[in-house]
């Protein structure tokens, strides 16, 4: 599907790999509108990319669908990639021996799992009211991550939300084939975001040496990339597609 005069949604498109698709997208000729935290700069970024925003929570069905109204109003939603996200460092048990709150593990789910569900389920429901283009209707891209497959220790809430999202993309494309509604998923490895941004320049540039090939960390523009291509290859359906340079991660 090109992406020129259409319609797509980016949550998480205030920073990180959510920005680079939003910028990408735009820059290919898209409408682009910003699904983001109110307290972000989406409305700073949606501005500068001729795209809206919507201050709000992928978890809450309202502000998902506030954001697909306005999607709609601006041509027609078309495409859609669901950037947002977080992570949550979680031993199962403590140095006491202690078991882990629950509501700790349970916060990632809701975030990443059920959040991903929401914009899934609620994304599909529009686009399949669209018109169909060229044998398709349109295609929603999720992100899950390396730790689905390779969780490292204290990782066990962001894997399982990761690992979640991997189980569903066959699985929804499948289920969305027969509204011509494509889904596939980006599972990046170790990439230069918002969060990595807190660590040393050492530690950083010791992430970047552990990869394979390029030796350093992804770029977000990297993501934007592959993003792009799924919405623009009709065969893209069904698959998680790691996006790494060959890394395997270790236990810790």
């Amino acid at each position: 599907m090109k992406l020129e005069n259409k319609s797509v949604l980016v949550t998480g498109g205030a920073s990180g790999l959510g920005l680079a698709t939003a910028r990408n997208l735009a820059k290919a000729g898209a409408t682009v509108t910003i699904l983001d935290l109110p307290t972000s700069n989406g409305a700073e970024v949606a501005a500068q990319l001729a795209g809206k925003f919507v201050g709000g929570d992928v978890r809450e069905e309202q502000s998902v669908n506030e954001a697909l109204d306005v999607a709609e109003r601006a041509g027609g939603l078309r495409a859609v990639v669901h950037c947002a996200g977080s992570g949550h460092t979680l031993r199962i048990l403590d140095k006491e021996g202690n078991p882990a709150p629950l509501e700790h593990f349970a916060n990632v789910i809701n975030l990443n799992l059920i959040g991903s569900f929401n914009v899934l389920r609620l994304a599909a429901a529009r686009i399949a009211r669209t018109e169909s283009v060229d044998g398709e209707r349109g295609v929603i891209v999720m992100t899950a991550s390396v730790a689905a497959f390779e969780g490292q220790i204290g990782q066990i809430p962001y894997a399982s939300s990761k690992a979640g999202v991997v189980g569903m993309t066959l699985v929804a494309a499948r289920d969305l084939a027969g509204k011509q509604i494509r889904v596939c998923t980006i599972a990046p490895g170790i990439f230069e975001t918002p969060l990595l941004g807190r660590l040393s320049q050492e530690v950083r540039d010791s992430l970047g040496a552990s990869v394979p090939h390029p030796k350093r960390l992804g770029s977000p523009d990297e993501y934007a990339s592959l993003a792009a291509h799924i919405i623009d290859n009709p065969m893209l359906n069904g698959e998680t597609i790691r996006l790494d340079g060959a890394i395997r991660m270790a236990p810790r």
